[in-house]
């Protein structure tokens, strides 16, 4: 249990503080070394527990930042008391930054699960922090780590030291009044004390909101003083968002958008001249981003935010936006809210297999919740069923327990309930994807009416776009003022529920049902009828082919809305998917491992990453090799992907889970031929790998000396 946030609990003493440290060679040595000392400290339980959540988040984007700094950071049910470990390394190590320089001051920032606004907020001071180099000079500078306890305390916690050891801390240039002062400079709106004619307001926004969304806000405020611009960040990261005054936007010239989420209360903005770049942009460049800001204010040309009306506005995108491409974002969401739903689900299901056996299926409802009509009674942990008795048998549970048989079919009913949110979740988020929040309720009640007249994730598909669309022109009218409370959450969801859904069950619900069907119909019959080969070789292609992206997420949409169905067939197609969906970053780690020279420092350390990803079935750890090197790389996944589905498909394996990769084999029919598939198609994948990967560095080594020989 975490701590409860108090401003006397400071985030940093000197247990938490190693000067010139011997880390070890790679990042992953470091923030192992640093896991262990924010553990030692007595802040987190287990080190291994901590470093494996922190080399996850690695795993998403590096944590390297321009001037030598890193800074690996996690949210973890292993840390008891929000932490910051800090590190001055030895020997300087690569976090990936964009400037390519090593990182020689190392913080891990580790927040608890359940962290609250008063750490965050701190946790953002230091961010900013990090990127003045009055501060980090300090901390390069500092002679103990007390004195490092005194400049990073002085920085976001100054209320914890006394006044001698605050002006300490200031002296080195590390206040925590200076990060107060552009606090209260977000938030107000005063007069340009040094008569700038030009202002500009920025949002900024990661993933996680912990680090990168305030050092992209703090940044892109010191670009605006090295150029005489006034410019107020706000930073909409984990914690309570320090709104930007009103008046400050109205004055606005320009609005730089830094963000890898939605920006929240977009419509602020609206009119206002716009760029619109990732987080990481401002982090390593934020100058170059004000430079283009500045030059757009006089462009009549230049793009500016729509207008928007209610809540959809945080959510859509520009007018101009191509609707193939609106759609495509639309479905994309879609499917990415659906996945946590398929993955809790699938894998509930595959454990009430393992402990209730497969005939759990036939009696979980009557084991748990009883059968009132045929006087059958509910069981309990503390009534077990009857295993002798024909309503309550489970003949295959696991060691033929009664206590194994009411877990599994526990496991099961709520694996099943997950999965039958699999077509609502899938049409609910569509339609937010297309009109924002007014677009979910009617989303998910067209996925449940598409699942009760059998149209399955089709009719899903086809009523959240509809939904969605007509969501959207609803909030685009210019309703009454008086009526315009009443739009998001009553007047949208009513129409919108009411035309679609008439529509589906009058018009589109036994057509998309008779499709849904003649579809299953067509591929159980190649699957049994000697054309699951050539299925397996299509749907390997389409998982390796953008690795995460629309055509994999087809092909692992297809896969698990059959599950549905519990035929052989269909087990036998989320096996293959699964499977070549393994063989891109298991070839890409084993690449690595084999023929490190031919890969540069990031993607040595991503390829250690990869075994796990792999093997737990996680495409997108070929990702930053792909975007690096996209033709060496994804076509020979292609290749392997294909073989290992055609593989799988041939050999009939079968798989009732949806994820997990290896970790899910009690759950897999044809254990022997599921493992070798993956692994020829990732020998396979990886010789073709390393054989374009030479013939690309003897041609960069030829190209190199033809200068060379034309100078001597």
């Amino acid at each position: 249990m975490s701590t409860p946030a108090t401003a006397s609990t400071p985030l940093i003493v000197p247990e938490l503080v190693r000067l010139d440290a011997p880390t070890g060679s790679d990042k992953k040595d470091v923030i192992e070394y640093l896991a262990q000392v924010v553990a030692d400290a007595g802040r987190a339980d287990t080190p291994d527990g901590l470093a494996t959540d922190a080399l996850a988040r690695e795993a998403t984007a590096p944590t390297g930042i321009p001037g030598g700094i890193a800074i690996p950071h996690c949210r973890s049910p292993h840390v008891l008391e929000a932490s910051l470990g800090f590190a001055r390394l030895a020997s300087p190590v690569s976090f990936g930054a964009a400037d390519g320089e090593d990182a020689d001051l190392v913080f891990m920032i580790a927040a608890p699960a359940g962290a609250d606004d008063l750490h965050l907020q701190l946790l953002a001071k230091l961010a900013r922090g990090l990127m003045r180099k009055d501060f980090t000079d300090a901390l390069r500078a500092a002679s103990s780590p007390e004195e490092v306890v005194r400049l990073v305390t002085s920085q976001v916690q100054p209320e914890l030291l006394d006044d001698a050891d605050a002006d300490a801390g200031r002296s080195a240039g590390a206040t925590a009044a200076d990060a107060g002062d552009a606090a209260s400079q977000r938030t107000s709106a005063p007069a340009n004390a040094a008569g700038n004619e030009r202002l500009i307001v920025a949002v900024t926004s990661c993933p996680t909101g912990i680090a990168h969304t305030f050092m992209a806000a703090e940044a892109l405020e010191q670009a605006g003083k090295d150029r005489s611009v006034e410019v107020h960040a706000e930073g909409q990261g984990s914690g309570k968002i320090d709104w930007l005054d009103p008046a400050l936007i109205e004055r606005a010239d320009a609005v730089v958008f830094a963000h890898d989420l939605p920006v929240k209360d977009r419509s602020r903005f609206a009119g206002k001249k716009v760029v619109d770049v990732g987080v990481k942009a401002a982090v390593n460049d934020a100058g170059s981003l004000l430079d283009r800001a500045l030059a757009l204010i006089d462009d009549p040309n230049a793009p500016t935010v729509p207008a928007a009306t209610g809540d959809a506005d945080s959510e859509a995108e520009q007018k101009d936006e191509h609707w193939a491409r609106r759609l495509q974002r639309a479905v994309m969401t879609g499917v990415s809210y659906m996945i946590p739903f398929v993955a809790a689900g699938g894998l509930l299901i595959a454990l009430g297999f393992l402990f209730g056996g497969y005939d759990i299926t036939k009696t979980a409802s009557a084991i748990v919740v009883g059968d009132g009509t045929n006087g059958i009674t509910a069981t309990s942990l503390w009534h077990l069923p009857d295993l002798s008795n024909a309503a309550y048998a489970a003949p295959h549970a696991l060691g033929h327990s009664a206590f194994c048989a009411y877990l599994g079919a526990v496991l099961y009913l709520l694996g099943s309930t997950g999965m039958g949110l699999l077509v609502p979740a899938l049409a609910g988020y569509i339609a937010f994807g297309l009109a924002g929040r007014p677009g979910i309720a009617p989303g998910f009640i067209m996925g449940l009416v598409s699942v009760a007249v059998g149209a399955g994730f089709i009719g899903g598909l086809i009523g959240g776009i509809l939904a969605g669309y007509l969501a959207a022109w609803l909030a685009g009218l210019n309703a009454p003022r008086w009526l315009r409370g009443l739009m998001p959450v009553v007047i949208i969801p009513l129409v919108t529920t009411l035309v679609v859904g008439a529509l589906m069950y009058m018009f589109l619900g036994k057509p998309l049902a008779a499709l849904m069907d003649g579809l299953n119909n067509g591929l159980t019959s190649m699957a049994n009828n000697g054309a699951g080969v050539l299925l397996g070789i299509v749907l390997g292609l389409m998982m390796c082919f953008d690795l995460g992206g629309p055509v994999n997420k087809a092909a692992y949409l297809f896969a698990t809305a059959g599950l549905a169905s519990a035929t052989t067939a269909s087990y036998e197609i989320m096996a293959a998917v699964m499977a070549a969906g393994m063989v891109p970053p298991l070839a890409l780690a084993l690449a690595t491992t084999l023929r490190p020279e031919l890969f540069t420092a990031a993607e040595k350390e991503n390829g250690r990453a990869s075994w796990l990803l792999g093997a737990s079935f996680i495409s997108e750890g070929a990702i930053p090799f792909a975007a690096a090197d996209p033709a060496r790389i994804i076509p020979p996944a292609m290749v392997g992907g294909a073989v290992t589905g055609a593989l799988s498909m041939a050999m009939h394996v079968g798989s009732r889970a949806p994820h997990g990769g290896i970790f899910v084999l009690f759950a897999i029919d044809g254990k022997l031929w599921f493992v070798l598939s993956i692994v020829i198609g990732a020998l396979i994948s990886c010789a073709l790998t390393l054989l374009l990967k030479r013939m690309g560095a003897r041609k960069t080594a030829a190209s190199a000396e033809v200068p060379a020989a034309a100078a001597a």
